[in-house]
């Protein structure tokens, strides 16, 4: 079994695949769907739409102005450096957490990649029910949401259901 710090680089590949995901499917929606644009595909609850977010997750702190822009990169640039910090000071065998760290930074590279190409994000998932819209969200933001949820599992799960057979093992040997 290989030791910790050489299974590192596949949770790194994690990250590379949701960014692939979240630009290829970004590209898509783009192409194929005006944007303002609506398709359903479950009647009364979901919809692939076409909408432009120049705010962070879920349109928050939305505005036109390019100093938002810029601001939002900024902070994106800094809260992607700490996750990437947090990632190589967390040990090789804590797989939990390194999978929700890889899973935020995706994420975050793949909004990043969108604001400073575009100056905005491209969202097109929309949930609803009746006429109760969760805001429009997209694959980064999805697997930001995923990592940050499995971050608190990993901090209340017992220590010996986050370690798993990691820990199994070291007790064995």
């Amino acid at each position: 079994m290989p030791d910790a710090p050489t299974r590192k680089p596949r949770f790194a590949l994690l990250s590379l695949a949701v960014v692939v995901l979240d630009q290829w499917s970004k590209w898509i929606v783009e192409l194929h769907l005006p944007e303002g644009a609506a398709h359903p595909v479950v009647p009364g609850l979901l919809n692939l739409v076409h909408v432009r977010n120049t705010g962070v997750a879920f349109g928050l702190f939305s505005s036109d102005t390019g100093s938002t822009s810029w601001l939002l990169t900024v902070l994106g640039f800094a809260a992607l450096g700490a996750v990437a910090l947090y990632f190589w000071l967390t040990p090789g065998h804590d797989r939990l957490l390194l999978t929700a760290l890889s899973l935020v930074a995706g994420g975050a590279v793949g909004n990043l990649l969108d604001r400073i190409a575009a100056g905005a994000v491209t969202d097109f998932v929309d949930v609803f029910v009746g006429t109760h819209h969760w805001p429009a969200f997209n694959v980064a933001d999805s697997a930001i949401t995923i990592g940050i949820a499995l971050m608190v599992l990993e901090t209340v799960l017992p220590r010996r259901l986050r370690a798993g057979s990691a820990e199994t093992a070291a007790e064995a040997a």
